[in-house]
């Protein structure tokens, strides 16, 4: 059977509801074969935050209440990857263990690979797929808020910051520039005494850029589940500005590059030209841009 045949199949199954064959054809798609769809007719919301936040409890408790209210959820969640295997770790998947046995819940952890922005070749068609597939809520989870991490999460529609409640999490956050593209900022750990201090120092620091569209700041308890519905709620009249979507095609152009590049054949050969110090920096950008 030809592969663009297997692919129509597969969607027209997936669309039934049939798990294993969206599985398998999002599986196709990650491994670079093109998706049936037309791309972009899926929209997704991005959630990031610095490690430790409590990003996937928090997901966890997401969907408790999309489910409550009869409402399916996809979850791509990006983990990182070995520059040598290229293997995913399933952390986040094991953490959303019981909120994925919901016949309302979709969850699949994503390797980066040896890609700096992640799996942006193959993440819009993923989401197209789980969108054409029925699924209404379609998140994409990061595992940190480092510069990669916002290349990946760049290509939602919306995109939700998670900080923590010390002031660590926010620097880092703010030195990445991950706040210049949120549309919605959440403080979890509610509960903790510094929560209230971190929220206004986040408001702070937002109120420094004079701008209308600057993001709202919410606070929450991931643990207890104190304010997430509240959280879902704003989401719905949530809007991206027309600055932040402008960042946002900035880095994906930048991410196109960094495929681009990584998937230059000359690849090899230039590294070791660099090497031998027989090119120079700018005589090796200059061919790869020639090649592409």
């Amino acid at each position: 059977m030809a592969l663009v045949n297997q692919l129509d199949i597969l969607l027209e199954e997936a669309r039934s509801g049939n798990r294993r064959s969206l599985s398998k054809l999002l599986t196709l798609v990650e491994e670079g074969h093109n998706s049936p769809l037309e791309r972009g007719i899926g929209s997704s919301l991005g959630i990031t935050g610095p490690p430790g936040v409590g990003k996937s409890t928090l997901i966890g408790k997401m969907i408790d209440v999309w489910v409550e209210r009869g409402e399916s959820v996809a979850v791509l969640a990006v983990d990182p990857s070995s520059p040598r295997s290229g293997g995913a770790l399933l952390g986040d998947r094991m953490r959303m263990t019981n909120a994925d046995s919901s016949d309302l819940v979709f969850v699949r952890s994503l390797a980066t690979r040896n890609h700096p922005g992640g799996l942006m070749d193959c993440l819009t068609p993923m989401v197209d797929i789980l969108s054409e597939c029925g699924w209404k809520n379609i998140l994409i989870e990061t595992v940190g808020a480092g510069q990669s991490e916002i290349r990946v999460v760049a290509f939602a529609n919306r995109i939700l910051l998670v900080d923590g409640p010390d002031r660590g999490d926010i620097i880092q956050a703010e030195k990445a520039g991950i706040m210049e593209l949120a549309d919605l900022i959440v403080i979890n750990k509610s509960d903790l005494p510094e929560a209230e201090r971190a929220a206004n120092a986040v408001r702070s620091a937002l109120s420094v850029v004079e701008d209308e569209s600057t993001p709202d700041v919410l606070m929450v308890s991931a643990l207890s589940g104190t304010g997430v519905k509240e959280l879902i709620d704003e989401l719905v009249k949530t809007t991206t500005s027309h600055e932040r979507e402008r960042l946002r095609v900035r880095e994906r152009l930048i991410s196109a590059w960094d495929s681009a590049l990584l998937t230059s054949p000359k690849l090899n050969d230039i590294l070791q030209a660099l090497e031998k110090g027989s090119v120079t920096l700018a005589e090796a950008v200059d061919s790869i841009r020639k090649d592409g």
